[in-house]
């Protein structure tokens, strides 16, 4: 069998600037290329990268550093994980990458939020297009933070009157009761992270102003019985840790003109042991339901420090084990 013959070919940078952007300081973002693609010579000169290798991986490595050039034009910075997120798109074949990561979600002041991972963009698209969302995965995927930014951008361009956000006041592993306060002061600590995302979105007067209008709402999940929430859009979050009363309770709240997004991570439910999740079984009783989404994120969707991926991918995989050890024992 003979090797596929070599093939040369040119990527011409626009501008110096773009192409000190795109090599990365001391060329490190080349570097991870040509680790990524090792049969594949890379060189700089001036303007220009030439390319030399097979005609597949040379078309692949062009790919990649045309998505690259893309996102620098439209603004974007690189850097390591990014570069690797597009060599892996790229190398799956699946949509444009420069076409994900400049997805934009408006949240006000002239900010934007855009997704990081093609299954952040899987997810926006949906809550987009959906009455009702389910975001299942593990921590760091986005799930929540691009949920608030997708009410906050519904919220300024009109399309509902306001947002209600909520939480099920559930310890993981401690006792909250012994706290000073009354109710609203103990379910605080449970809120905080929808605090800090609203902070970072719309800064902290424009939030408080908002909180005191009631346009903003954030509640516990037990304040939502009895109540029907028109011109909304609503999130429940952390509802891994909802009864199936729970969940059917605040999914029926919903009204007319509204639009409702659940997260969650099934695997940290902090339920007391033998209760049932909520979240677990949604699946089953919603999933032909039409006007419903589910996305599921995984590690591959982590954007938080690498090591998290890491830690959640060494979780499935123990957790895969003790599953095979059961099944095994059963025999």
């Amino acid at each position: 069998m003979t090797n596929a013959p070599a093939i040369q070919s040119r990527v011409r940078v626009p501008s110096n600037h773009l192409m000190a952007e795109l090599l990365g300081f001391r060329d490190t973002h080349l570097r991870r290329i040509e680790e990524a693609f090792p049969s594949v010579q890379v060189v700089a000169r001036g303007n220009e990268i030439l390319l030399e290798g097979t005609r597949e991986e040379v078309d692949e490595v062009r790919d990649v550093l045309e998505e690259l050039l893309i996102l620098l034009q439209e603004g974007e910075r690189l850097d390591a994980d990014r570069v690797d997120r597009i060599v892996a798109m790229v190398r799956a074949e699946v949509e444009a990458p420069a076409r994900v990561f400049t997805e934009t979600v408006h949240v006000g002041r002239g900010r934007a939020v855009r997704p990081k991972t093609l299954g952040q963009k899987r997810y926006v698209d949906a809550i987009r297009e959906n009455t009702l969302v389910f975001g299942i995965g593990p921590a760091g995927t986005g799930k929540t933070y691009l949920a608030m930014a997708c009410a906050v951008e519904a919220l300024l361009e009109g399309t509902v009157r306001r947002i209600v956000l909520s939480r099920p006041a559930v310890e993981a592993g401690e006792r909250l009761g012994f706290l000073p306060g009354d109710l609203a002061a103990k379910v605080d600590p449970y809120l905080r992270p929808l605090y800090d995302a609203l902070y970072e979105m719309l800064g902290p007067d424009e939030t408080a102003r908002m909180l005191d209008r009631g346009t903003i709402e954030i509640a516990p999940l037990a304040y939502m019985r009895g109540r029907t929430l028109n011109d909304a859009f609503i999130v429940l979050d952390e509802a891994q840790n909802t009864s199936p009363e729970q969940m059917k309770m605040f999914l029926t709240r919903l009204g007319f003109n509204s639009k409702m997004v659940v997260t969650g991570d099934v695997t940290q439910v902090d339920l007391e042991a033998g209760r049932t999740s909520g979240l677990r079984m949604i699946g089953d009783v919603l999933g032909e339901v039409p006007g419903i989404a589910f996305v599921r994120l995984g590690g591959e969707d982590v954007v938080r420090h690498r090591i998290v991926a890491a830690i959640v991918e060494a979780y499935r995989r123990y957790e895969q084990r003790l599953v095979e050890d059961v099944a095994e024992e059963a025999r």
